[in-house]
């Protein structure tokens, strides 16, 4: 740890939550579970049927090992009950609706109280707090402003939090170097692949991207590995952490990365009860340390309670260290609905980071592209990824050699490999496309 995060993390005044012994936090956890089922149930015409369904009552969560014995809430029934059938208050206690693209569906509605958005900031600034950020400090926020959670959700946390907020949202890449260069923050706040996008744009208009004012970085939204977090700490001269949210049960700041160890971001155990259970069978509850689907149940929330809610996001709980009564995160492998099975073998995107961002000759923008070959009953993956500026196309061409024997020894799958000119493939203007499904459809 150097002097300057020592100093950064050394001045923070903690919640009187962060501070609790485990059996404390799991005291209030049990609390405030029982009036959480509750409350869903008397209130949510949903959570009726389905306990009633499944022969369970809020009388019967005495511990909260009882947790398992309630159902899911899934993607499928917000959408089931768009747009308002998942709220519990009535519609004038609504102070802000929030909803998902509904690019893949119909989208899913979310909604705040008053006291929801004040819980939410409160969250958020812990998070950023956790990550280095202090008040007084200027913050660049290039979430996405809008429906989507990611832009208020950091903008009302950095306010909280004391901090001078520059709302500049996703995009006008140009114009945020501008601002960056102008306003000189502190912290920026963005989804890790576009913060390398404003990397890149920086380098090629002859900027150096170390040599701004930025010192703290605070990334969401998206999975990405460690050797994406050196990338970007060692061009970008910061220190980068992780900011963990989904819209169904909050936002950004369900869970935030300390500075000092950088080692998983702690979930607020105090607002959130996570569950890992079995991807495959998910009626088995695993234990901290292995690995399957986080789920998560809400524990203070009026508008729109949520119960066992199936994030399809792929980790493992283990134990606390900078908040040490709150879990961490393990890093997000990847989510269930954006793996490929091919050929039998189960691949996520982050693997090919992860392996592609240890060969010095590759750079961090690639995509993969599924496709059937006429004719052909297997399907064929290609990953398409850039070289760097100062590699030959022959230096290249040896480094596609070794990602191809890299994913086949650690994914264990064949895969061809296309390796493109620097600037031509597609950046990130928020979150960004990785996988491109060009099979034929059915």
């Amino acid at each position: 740890m150097t002097q300057e995060t020592v100093a950064a993390t050394s001045d923070a005044v903690l919640d009187r939550e962060e501070t609790m012994s485990r059996d404390e936090l799991e005291a209030l956890q049990l609390s405030r579970l029982q009036h959480t089922v509750a409350y869903a149930y008397d209130r949510v015409p949903l959570y009726k049927r389905k306990f009633d369904d499944a022969g369970i009552h809020p009388t019967d969560l005495r511990e909260l090992a009882d947790l398992g014995k309630f159902p899911f809430t899934t993607k499928e029934d917000l959408r089931l009950e768009y747009p308002f059938g998942m709220f519990a208050v009535p519609q004038h206690e609504v102070a802000r609706i929030h909803a998902s693209s509904g690019t893949t569906g119909r989208a899913t509605v979310v909604g705040y109280t008053k006291k929801d958005l004040a819980d939410w900031a409160k969250l958020v600034a812990r998070s950023l707090r956790a990550s280095g950020v202090r008040p007084g400090m200027k913050v660049h926020n290039a979430y996405g402003y809008g429906l989507f959670t990611g832009g208020l959700g950091a903008h009302a946390g950095a306010e909280a939090l004391g901090c001078t907020v520059i709302p500049i949202s996703g995009g006008q890449t140009e114009r945020q170097i501008t601002l960056i260069q102008d306003f000189k923050p502190d912290a920026i706040l963005a989804t890790p692949t576009y913060l390398l996008t404003i990397a890149d744009a920086m380098v090629k208009q002859g900027i150096d991207p170390a040599s701004t004012s930025l010192k703290y970085a605070v990334l969401g939204a998206e999975p990405w590995t460690e050797e994406m977090r050196h990338e970007l700490e060692v061009t970008m001269n910061i220190k980068a952490c992780d900011i963990y949210g989904l819209s169904e049960v909050m936002g950004p700041g369900v869970a935030g990365e300390a500075v000092e160890t950088q080692d998983g971001s702690h979930i607020w155990e105090d607002h959130f009860r996570p569950e890992i259970v079995d991807a495959f069978d998910p009626s088995k509850v695993l234990g901290d340390g292995e690995h399957g689907e986080l789920v998560f149940t809400s524990l203070t929330k009026e508008a729109l309670p949520i119960i066992r809610y199936r994030t399809k996001d792929l980790t493992r709980l283990l134990p606390g260290t900078a908040r040490p009564a709150h879990r961490r995160m393990g890093r997000i492998t990847g989510r269930s609905d954006d793996m490929i099975i091919l050929r039998g073998v189960n691949l996520f995107p982050s693997q090919i980071e992860e392996i592609a961002l240890r060969i010095p000759e590759l750079s961090p923008h690639f995509q993969l592209e599924l496709t059937r070959p006429a004719g052909q009953r297997m399907d064929q993956l290609t990953v398409k990824i850039e070289r760097r500026e100062s590699v030959t196309v022959e230096g290249a061409a040896s480094a596609a050699k070794v990602l191809q024997q890299q994913i086949k020894i650690h994914v264990g799958s064949s895969c061809a490999v296309d390796i493109v000119e620097p600037g031509s493939l597609e950046r990130s203007n928020g979150k960004l496309r990785r996988i491109y499904d060009m099979r034929p459809k059915a």
